[in-house]
């Protein structure tokens, strides 16, 4: 990456695993005095290359492996999570590693098998600049994870084990004594939510600022792991590719840089984030399928008409090989893109998270692709159809419907969660706030539904529409209407394969059921209620909340 700017508007999120704000200098933590900073240069210990920085920051990588097995900030050691080096997966294990200085950068490599792993320091800075370059499926997946003691940043976030050992799901969901749930997976926030994460203690901020993402998979609104504290310590991830509720192939090649960052507690500097980062000095050190600002180009688009004010909207560039986003403009819909490999790309426009329109566009290096006024067709957007009622609007997500914002941080069966059972009906107000964001077949299934129709509607065929986000084990809707007529068995519609509903995802692929209903099955009483059921259907699944499910972004009955 060159460090080229893919976010006009930058999102600049704490995650922060205290009580107080960053900064804070009230904070206790396990701090030795500073000591005179050293020389900007690296030494040979006989098993790992030393590099000081010329700051407060002093490091080692292994020359067997390429892990980073010390990480000493400020003289206190932060490297040592249960006893486990830093390192990409799990550690590669036999790897070669060699290190070179160029004027004011030092530069590791790591090579093993088809993988190519670096880090850079930069003379005077506390940060460590990596890029990780996978080529193919050797590795299964790619993340990098940087593993600190235990004891120096205390945590209880969402996406936290915060210190619990109670096991409800697999072995990474765990239940607090006072029913609670945490797991690692309960990021909360999107990819596009966040430029860095970490913690701050005792004046000491330690931080991951993410890359770009641009070889990732999952576009802007994908979630994944981000950290987690447990009793041996605690770990911070930059997920380059994540197979759980993937809905994209695994792309290949360089990716990065992304940054280990101390501060004085503070945020990491914005110089940092991605789309801000200027790396030009890396565009000679010889680091493998990096592609300077030279060898890039630029989307940009004058304006985007037929938007509905209420909500964002996001344009995301996407093909094979990489992936780009941004903001389209609150006032007018402007948008830019920065940094884009050359290539053909599918360009999307959503709707808070549902695409409205998609063209083609052709990025050329060291151009900018200008497109005119895009418009949104008005059928493109579902909120467009006339109704007869409607539940929740269409967003591509189940936000507004009951514990879907709790969905994102934890299980459904914690505590806080309302029950997942109980009818709805149409007219009384609550109808979003009343209708389950998830569906089960074996927690909830059956949801009744009613309404009242005027004898002209009764007298008519109408179209039902059930939106939904994503899927667990082909979960998909059936219907019956006043006990009298019952749909086909829908075709299920291509999910990701993994657990999603039960660990902080319903993004999936966005997909919407269609029934036509016929006159025949409505009430011609018109005093009386319609009832409408939804089970949930498959053959696949297991039980309560492993049990086949969906996720839903809206319900509408047509004219």
């Amino acid at each position: 990456m060159s460090g080229s700017a893919h976010h006009p508007v930058r999102r600049r999120t704490f995650v922060l695993g205290t009580a107080a704000t960053a900064g804070s200098a009230a904070l206790a933590g396990p701090l030795a005095a500073p000591a005179a900073a050293a020389a900007f240069g690296y030494t040979d210990d006989g098993s790992r290359y030393v590099v000081d920085t010329g700051a407060d920051l002093v490091f080692k990588v292994s020359k067997s492996t390429g892990d980073l097995t010390s990480l000493v900030y400020r003289g206190t050691e932060y490297q040592g999570y249960g006893g486990m080096n830093s390192h990409i997966e799990s550690g590669l294990g036999s790897s070669t590693v060699t290190i070179a200085r160029s004027g004011s950068t030092i530069l590791i490599s790591v090579t093993h098998g088809s993988l190519r792993h670096y880090y850079a320091a930069r003379s005077g800075e506390n940060n460590i600049y990596l890029w990780t370059n996978k080529a193919d499926t050797s590795v299964s997946a790619t993340r990098y994870i940087v593993r600190v003691k235990a004891g120096l940043f205390l945590n209880d976030e969402p996406d936290s084990y915060t210190y619990t050992t109670s096991t409800i799901e697999a072995s990474d969901v765990f239940a607090k004594s006072n029913g609670q749930t945490r797991s690692k997976h309960y990021s909360k926030l999107r990819v596009m939510d966040y430029d860095y994460i970490g913690w701050t203690a005792g004046g000491v901020g330690l931080w991951i600022v993410r890359s770009n993402h641009e070889k990732a998979s999952g576009g802007p609104f994908y979630r994944s792991l981000l950290r987690h504290q447990s009793a041996d310590g605690g770990g911070l991830y930059e997920i380059l590719y994540y197979g759980q509720n993937q809905t994209e192939a695994q792309r290949f090649g360089l990716q990065g840089p992304y940054v280990i960052a101390f501060t004085n507690g503070g945020a990491p500097s914005s110089s940092l984030f991605p789309g801000t980062l200027s790396t030009s000095w890396a565009d000679s050190l010889g680091i493998a399928g990096y592609v300077g600002a030279g060898g890039r180009g630029r989307v940009a688009g004058v304006g985007i008409t037929g938007r509905d004010a209420a909500y964002p909207y996001t344009v995301g560039l996407a093909n094979p090989t990489a992936q780009y986003w941004g903001p389209a403009r609150a006032s007018d819909g402007w948008f830019s893109i920065t940094g884009v490999l050359p290539g053909t790309y599918t360009l999307t426009v959503h709707k808070s998270e549902l695409a409205v329109y998609t063209t083609q566009v052709t990025v050329t290096a060291g151009t900018t692709t200008t497109l005119n006024s895009i418009a949104v067709p008005s059928s493109n957007d579902p909120s467009n159809a006339s109704a007869i009622w409607r539940i929740n609007d269409w967003t591509g997500t189940p936000s507004g419907f009951k514990n879907a914002d709790l969905m994102t941080y934890a299980h459904p069966s914690d505590v806080r969660a309302s029950a997942w059972t109980g009818n709805v009906v149409i007219g009384s107000g609550s109808e979003t706030s009343a209708f389950p964001c998830y569906l089960w077949k074996d927690v909830n299934s059956g949801l009744l539904l009613y309404f009242k129709l005027t004898a002209a509607q009764a007298a008519a065929a109408h179209t039902l529409r059930i939106g939904v986000t994503t899927a667990y084990a082909n979960g998909r809707p059936q219907v019956v209407v006043n006990d009298a007529w019952t749909s086909a068995v829908p075709s299920p519609p291509t999910q990701p394969s993994t657990r999603s509903l039960t660990n902080g995802s319903y993004r999936g692929n966005n997909h919407t059921f269609t029934y036509s209903i016929p006159a025949s099955a409505w009430l011609t009483d018109t005093s009386r209620y319609n009832v409408l059921k939804i089970n949930v259907v498959s053959g696949s699944g297991t039980t309560s909340y492993l049990s086949a499910g969906t996720s839903v972004d809206a319900i509408d009955l047509l004219v």
